[in-house]
């Protein structure tokens, strides 16, 4: 069963923290396949990251749904 968190993340929420600019999304073009990966961008880096490393990063570094500076509240428009 998934949780909120993962049903948002598949539907384009960006998490993130806008103080240390890390964000976890979903690109748009990933949205819908099984097994889809996430992008993870920290310090001025963009990292490819499966869907549960994704989950995990959101969990331990405490990230919520926020605006990314470029793509805004969703991952999708």
């Amino acid at each position: 069963m998934r949780t909120m968190t993962e049903s948002e993340l598949r539907a384009g929420v960006i998490f993130g923290d806008s103080q240390t600019a890390e964000y976890v999304y979903m690109p748009a073009g990933e949205l819908g396949t099984e097994q889809p990966f996430c992008v993870y961008e920290y310090s001025g880096h963009r990292d490819d990251a499966s869907l549960q490393d994704a989950m995990d990063i959101i969990r331990r570094r405490s990230l919520k749904p926020v605006k990314h500076p470029v793509l805004g509240a969703s991952s999708c428009w």
